[in-house]
C-alpha cells in the first residue's frame, strides 16, 4: 500500500546498542522498555522503528522494521529472543531492567516488560548517524513518532533510505530492509517474533485445552521451518506442552474444519491415553481475525504427512 507511513524514533539504551551492534547475522531484535503497563501503538507492522541514542549523542543511529508489540515476563522474552534483547544473558538483562526501575535485583524477579519486535534490524556506523530533526525536544523520554507526509518525517525516510542503499552494495548478501517511497509491507516474522505473535493472536490460551498458565504454552508450527513451513501466525498453534510433543509426534492433528483429533496409536504404543481421548473432536480456538487462522495447506499437509490416524 502506497503512501504516507509512520516512523518512531525510540530513544535507545547505549548497552542494548553497543551489544547488538557488534553482534553478527542478527536477523531480529526484541527492543523492550522496562515497564509492562503501557502498549505500544505508534505503529503499525511494516513501519519503521528507529533508535535514538541518549543525549548528548543526539543522532539516530539505527532501526527496523516493527512486527508486533507485546508486554511479556522476561522470562519469556528471554526464551524467545535470547541475546537478541540486547543481553548476553537473562540474569544481565534483569540486572538492566531492575535498573531503570529503580528497584532491587533479584533472581526469580520475572518482570513484565513492553516489547516491540523487530524485523532486519539495522546498525549504522559512526560515520552515517543521522542528525535528529529540528522539533525533537530534549524532554522526551520515550520516543517521537513521524510521518513521511510531513517534511521532517520524509527527511528520515530518505536518509535511512540512502544509507541502507548504499550498505546494500557494499554487503550483497547481508539482509537489508527494502526502502524506496514509502510503503508498508508486512514483515517477515522470524523464530523470536512468531512465537510471541502466536501467543497473544491465541489469547495466551491453548488452542485445545484452553490452559492459561504461560510457562507450559508454546508456539507451535503446523509444518515444521526445517520441513517447508514458514513462521507465519498461520502456521502456528498455540499449544500446551505435552500437546504440543504429541502433535509433533503424529499423535494428534487439527482437521480442516478445525477439530483436534487424537490417533489409536496413543492406546496402541502407550497403553494410556484417556485424557487425550477425551479431547478428541474439540474444536479448536482460532485467532480473531480469518488470516491468522491455521491454513488450509498446513493442515493438510500435517494431516498426510505427520499425523498417524
Amino acid at each position: 500500500m502506497r503512501g504516507t507511513v509512520n516512523l518512531f524514533v525510540a530513544v535507545t539504551d547505549g548497552d542494548w546498542f553497543d551489544f547488538l551492534s557488534t553482534t553478527p547475522e542478527i536477523d531480529e531484535v526484541n527492543f523492550w522498555q522496562p515497564g509492562g503497563r503501557t502498549s505500544f501503538k505508534a505503529l503499525q507492522p511494516g513501519e519503521l522503528f528507529l533508535f535514538k541514542l541518549h543525549s548528548p549523542n543526539n543522532f539516530i543511529v539505527g532501526g527496523g522494521i516493527f512486527a508486533h508489540a507485546s508486554i511479556l515476563p522476561v522470562s519469556l522474552a528471554w526464551e524467545a529472543f535470547g541475546e537478541k534483547n540486547g543481553a548476553k544473558s537473562l540474569a544481565d538483562m534483569r540486572m538492566r531492567i531492575a535498573k531503570y526501575r529503580r528497584e532491587p535485583t533479584t533472581p526469580q524477579a520475572d518482570y513484565r516488560i513492553g516489547c516491540r519486535i523487530l524485523e532486519y534490524p539495522f546498525f549504522l556506523p559512526r560515520e552515517k548517524w543521522i542528525p535528529i530533526p529540528k522539533s525533537w525536544s530534549q524532554n522526551i523520554v520515550v520516543g517521537k513518532t513521524y510521518s513521511t507526509a510531513e517534511s521532517e518525517g520524509r527527511y528520515l525516510w530518505d536518509a535511512i533510505h540512502e544509507r541502507i542503499a548504499l550498505r546494500a552494495e557494499a554487503e550483497p548478501h547481508h539482509a537489508l530492509p527494502r526502502f524506496g517511497e514509502p510503503v508498508l509491507n508486512a514483515p517477515r516474522l522470524g523464530q523470536g517474533s512468531f512465537r510471541v505473535a502466536v501467543t497473544d493472536v491465541y489469547h495466551r490460551s491453548c488452542a485445545v485445552t484452553g490452559e492459561r498458565v504461560l510457562p507450559v504454552l508454546e508456539a507451535a508450527h503446523i509444518r515444521p521451518y526445517a520441513k517447508g513451513g514458514s513462521h507465519d501466525i498461520s502456521n502456528g498453534l498455540l499449544l500446551r506442552m505435552d500437546i504440543h510433543k504429541l502433535f509433533d509426534a503424529g499423535y494428534t492433528t487439527v482437521s480442516l474444519d478445525g477439530a483436534f483429533e487424537v490417533s489409536g496409536r496413543i492406546k496402541e504404543d502407550f497403553d494410556n491415553g484417556r485424557q487425550y481421548y477425551a479431547l478428541h473432536g474439540t474444536r479448536i480456538a482460532q485467532p480473531d481475525r480469518l488470516e491468522w487462522h491455521p491454513a488450509r495447506e498446513v493442515l493438510e499437509w500435517h494431516n498426510s504427512n505427520v499425523f498417524l490416524g
